[in-house]
């Protein structure tokens, strides 16, 4: 699906001098929590009660590089109690054979817009742009979120356990993305992945200088960063305004200035509490991106599309920033014409590189596994060998560390959730199915077991509509 390819010398000269340069970054100092990632929409997720589930003699992914034959996973409570060997298994546990099958950790998909541009799409159902002024940070995807999507549960039946739901990217700065557990639930809060930061969506380049360009501005790449810059140091201001008023003694407090909705995403973001995902597509303009997050003191969690981020690899890792990236989307608009099929694994091939294959797509979000094995496929064209044990960290470990619940999920570890997929084979075969798919140790979705294959309430009302239309029902 591309016309430039890359030769073997070039991407070992290239990898050569990517992997000389160390990671620098260091762990910043906590800041103190001035409330603005307060949550007055909290979730009230709740994990679906199960026994205790032992999937037996499977080839494990462990997601943290390792590779194990023959081996068991123990689930009980929600969480992983053990992945091994002679396992110590409760009597009640359920024994499912996984002989000749593989297990993963649940697929987590970093940049997703389900539920905020549903599927099936129609412009009623279209929520993701606040499009009414390049900067919206006030604005919360979740307040978007339809969960009677279907897409919901495709992706499900494709593994998919966790994934970052985003606003669109006509905004310089969009507003709040938010994470979700992949469940069905009537409301929003009841799929919100609970303790999960938020994190804030920008965008540089084309699409915003496109929106804008002729509502006032901005209409050229200078217009967005001025903008940018703008915006934080309205927010830079606004903190130190509250953060003077949060020092005073109690009988000199103040509010510290009236409530802004904007500035409290932005200081949020400043203060360390809010992630920033940015789609940023050439690498001039990410390397920019990086200069601006020093300037006002934040830390970038991923470059999200991002196809020219081969050419800047050791600078992303030596920042600590992830790359969340397409198998081998290019070439739809200018800025996207320097891409290579080659990009994730030559960020992941150097030192410190933290890579993501990401989906962006409703139909993408169902075969991530797939995506993936391109990426393999590619990477063994110029000689650089990738194994499933290193790849599944791309869908798994990686997202959930640029999101900030790795503590949570991610990977197969006594503690973590029990988000678990058993597959027929191995994921990355063209063949590859998600047999079941389990949350928190509940299986939700089972491919051989009709009544775990969850639909909407919009697809039941649908069949149902139909019936009645059928039988004259519906005038």
């Amino acid at each position: 699906m591309k016309l430039k390819t890359m030769t073997a010398a070039l991407a070992v000269a290239l990898l050569a001098g990517c992997a000389s340069t160390p990671s620098t970054k260091t762990a910043t100092t906590a800041k103190p929590d001035l409330g603005f990632a307060l949550d007055p929409y909290p979730s009230t997720y709740q994990r679906v009660a199960s026994s205790a589930v032992l999937l037996q003699h499977a080839t494990v992914l462990t997601g943290t590089g390792q590779r194990l034959e023959d081996a068991d996973v123990l689930m009980r409570d929600g969480r992983i109690v053990a992945v091994g060997t002679a396992l110590d298994v409760p009597a009640d546990a359920q024994r499912v054979d996984a002989t000749g099958k593989w297990v993963t950790p649940g697929i987590i998909d970093i940049h997703s817009h389900l539920g905020v541009y549903a599927s099936p799409g129609v412009s009623a159902s279209s929520d993701g742009n606040e499009a009414t002024s390049p900067v919206t940070a006030q604005v919360w995807a979740e307040h978007s979120i339809w969960p009677q999507d279907p897409g919901f549960h495709a992706a499900l039946a494709g593994g998919v356990t966790a994934l970052q739901i985003l606003p669109g990217s006509a905004n310089l700065i969009g507003g709040r993305g938010v994470t979700l557990k992949n469940v069905s639930s009537v409301t929003y809060q009841g799929m919100k992945f609970p303790g999960a930061p938020w994190g804030l969506k920008m965008a540089c380049g084309e699409n915003p200088k496109r929106v804008y360009g002729s509502k006032g501005g901005p209409s050229t790449r200078m217009g967005n960063v001025a903008g940018f810059r703008a915006a934080f140091a309205d927010a830079a201001e606004y903190m130190k305004k509250r953060k003077t008023a949060a020092s005073k003694t109690d009988s000199d407090k103040d509010s510290g200035g009236k409530r802004d909705l904007k500035l409290d995403t932005l200081a949020g973001v400043i203060n360390g509490d809010i992630r920033v995902n940015i789609h940023c597509y050439r690498a001039d303009e990410m390397a920019i991106m990086m200069d601006l997050a020093k300037e006002y003191d934040f830390k970038i969690a991923a470059f999200h599309h991002g196809v020219e981020a081969y050419k800047i690899a050791d600078k992303l890792a030596a920042e600590g920033i992830c790359a969340a990236l397409w198998a081998d989307w290019w070439g739809f608009k200018m800025e996207s014409f320097d891409g290579i099929q080659e990009n994730v694994a030559l960020v992941d091939r150097v030192a410190g590189g933290c890579a993501i294959v990401h989906s962006d797509s409703d139909e993408g979000i169902q075969r991530l596994n797939q995506e993936t094995a391109k990426v393999i496929a590619n990477a063994g064209r110029i000689g650089i060998a990738i194994t499933p044990e290193h790849a599944i960290q791309w869908l798994t470990m990686n997202p959930a560390k640029a999101m900030g619940i790795l503590e949570q999920t991610g990977t197969l570890e006594a503690g973590k959730m029990a988000d678990v997929v058993l597959w027929n084979g191995s994921p990355f075969s063209s063949y590859a199915q998600a047999e079941q798919v389990y949350v928190d140790g509940a299986r939700l979705y089972d491919r051989r077991d009709p009544a775990r294959q969850p639909k909407s309430d919009f697809l039941l009302g649908q069949g149902m509509l139909g019936q009645d239309v059928m039988r004259g029902g519906v005038k």
